[in-house]
């Protein structure tokens, strides 16, 4: 058995010359182009006539002439030359004129971008005003605690009830910062008077019933008008419980301060197309005697119709009470005065049943004028000018 062996060349050794004689260097042989053709045969295909040659061969006879590319700026045959072009160090091209001349710094505007003159037709924003710096001083509540020897908490609700005056106006604010004025307590104060109210207003015809919220804004923010092309709103009822809209010949003697205005509830509800007595309330047990007892209170209305009554024009009405099938509550109706150009009939209804009215109307071929209720429960408007408003007063019950 026979191995196959691996003989190396030995290393060469490099001949010695004589002193004072360099090497002759020799010539390194070329790199292997990669386009060269291998020695392993290969199928011809048809050149085209003027194609270039490839490899480093030298073209021959038969592959016609050859047109090099132009390089650089050479112009092309029939083109004119093109000018010369620099590039500066900043990369954007310069005319040849100022290809030698440095490039002046760009001049720094006096002001920002942001405050650059707006486009047509836009008006420039303007920011909000600073918030005011709270006053030095010191609270309010602070001072009433030292006045009166007492605690915080009954401080407050003295400031609260409208009993504290500061340089002889009545302040209801316990937060607010007083320094070197005059504090004065009125010597009738009293903890007991902070109970409850509730107030009885005579809606306008227009008004919502005041059973939704007032929308909230930002402090300072106006409100949002309405989109084009939509209806406004009616406006709230809400907005008339204000100390202005106080009716001057109340006779419940309770003083007007700003925390009856607080936290207040609408439980019964009224057409907006209708004026009369509508409730608000911060007593709990008001607001539970008004929706729990609500289908056995009696509502009361006057509605005036257009034209003369009948002796058998209110039967069509008592026909649709009757009626089963539609399952109305207790009405009842009367006429109390008419005329050839109105009459005004008396509506007693158990509940709260907004549209009845309407609907009975309708059945009898009457149209209405105006509608107003006067009563619910025991409570009655009395002589309550139509968008003013008065408290509870203590002897009346619902």
């Amino acid at each position: 058995m026979t191995r196959n062996t691996l003989k190396l060349n030995p290393v060469a050794q490099p001949k010695r010359l004589p002193a004072g004689q360099t090497p002759a260097r020799q010539a390194t042989p070329a790199p292997r182009p990669a386009s060269a053709p291998s020695s392993a045969p290969r199928a011809s295909a048809a050149r085209p006539a003027g194609a270039r040659p490839t490899g480093n061969r030298p073209p021959r006879s038969h592959d016609g002439p050859a047109h090099p590319r132009p390089t650089g700026n050479a112009p092309r045959d029939g083109a004119l030359p093109r000018p010369l072009r620099s590039r500066p160090a900043d990369g954007h091209p310069r005319p040849p004129e100022h290809a030698g001349t440095p490039r002046p710094p760009r001049a720094e505007s006096a002001k920002p971008r942001s405050a650059a003159r707006p486009a047509s037709g836009a008006t420039p924003r303007q920011r909000p005003a600073p918030a005011p710096l709270p006053d030095t001083g010191e609270r309010l509540s602070k001072k009433v605690m030292q006045l009166k020897d007492c605690s915080r908490k009954e401080a407050e609700q003295y400031i609260e009830g409208g009993w504290v005056q500061v340089n002889g106006k009545v302040i209801e604010e316990p937060q607010h910062r007083v320094d070197h004025e005059t504090i004065t307590l009125d010597p009738n104060a009293s903890l007991m008077e902070l109970t409850p109210v509730t107030i009885l207003l005579n809606k306008p015809a227009g008004h919502t019933d005041g059973l939704e919220e007032l929308p909230t804004t930002r402090a300072g923010a106006p409100m949002r008008p309405p989109a084009r092309g939509t209806k406004a709103p009616p406006p709230n009822a809400r907005l008339l419980l204000t100390p202005a809209q106080h009716w001057e010949g109340d006779a419940s003697e309770t003083r007007v301060i700003k925390r009856h205005f607080n936290h207040l509830e609408a439980d019964v509800e009224l057409e907006n197309g209708a004026t009369g007595l509508v409730v608000f309330t911060q007593d709990w047990r008001t607001t539970r005697k008004l929706t729990e007892d609500m289908s056995t209170m009696e509502h009361e209305f006057l509605v005036e119709v257009q034209g003369e009554i009948e002796p058998d024009a209110l039967k069509p009405i008592g026909y649709a009470l009757k009626d089963e099938r539609l399952d109305l509550p207790q009405v009842k109706v009367s006429v109390n005065s008419t005329t050839p150009e109105s009459s005004r009939l008396r509506f007693a209804i158990k509940g709260s049943h907004p549209g009845l009215i309407a609907f009975l109307c309708e059945k009898a071929g009457l149209q209405i004028l105006a509608m107003k209720r006067i009563r619910l429960g025991r409570v009655t408007l009395a002589d309550l000018p139509v968008g003013q408003w008065r408290y509870l007063a203590g002897w009346e019950k619902f």
